[in-house]
């Protein structure tokens, strides 16, 4: 059974694209071309399911059109249409100079100036010029800290950890 700290979390499926199982791929990050993957982990009514890649091809910057084996008609691509799509760390590429904010979601923020864990990120926004990550923290509250290459002192992609130079008082807004 795939479990969620495995995974990190690239897209979603859409609408499904012709009569021959094809299927709209949204994605946020384009780990799947680039790491050469022979499957996607698809979250189908709430488990973790791996789906291989037939075939696909780009349809714009942030989406693909998807076909996987075993997918052959309209209908089974309709029924695939909203589920999440994740990617599995272990196939993930990527080094400590080279993650996407993707994969980060659900790392541990550290403060370096305390020493001590400020929460988990939940999620990366960016959607403005300012990058933030959105951080539970460890007694439970919501905040969002910037994600600048300035304050952050280093990815440990093995612990799931990320240092960060914390500005004074940013904890307290």
């Amino acid at each position: 059974m795939i479990k969620q700290e495995e995974v990190f979390r690239i897209g979603k499926l859409g609408k499904p694209h012709g009569v021959k199982g094809e299927i709209s791929f949204m994605f946020d990050d384009d780990i799947f071309d680039r790491a050469d993957a022979e499957y996607l982990i698809l979250e189908v009514d709430g488990i973790l399911v791996p789906f291989y890649i037939e075939e696909y091809r780009f349809h714009g910057n942030n989406a693909a059109l998807m076909k996987f084996c075993g997918i052959e008609t309209q209908e089974q691509a309709r029924e695939l249409t909203g589920c999440s799509v994740f990617f599995p760390r272990k196939l993930s590429n990527s080094d400590e100079g080279e993650v996407s904010w993707s994969e980060i979601v659900g790392y541990r923020l550290m403060d370096t100036n305390t020493g001590e864990v400020v929460g988990k990120i939940t999620n990366v926004n960016d959607s403005t010029i300012n990058i933030l990550f959105e951080v539970m923290t460890t007694g439970q509250r919501e905040i969002l800290i910037p994600a600048s290459e300035d304050l952050i002192q280093s990815i440990d992609t093995a612990r799931k950890e990320i240092k960060i130079n914390l500005p004074e008082g940013i904890l307290d807004l």
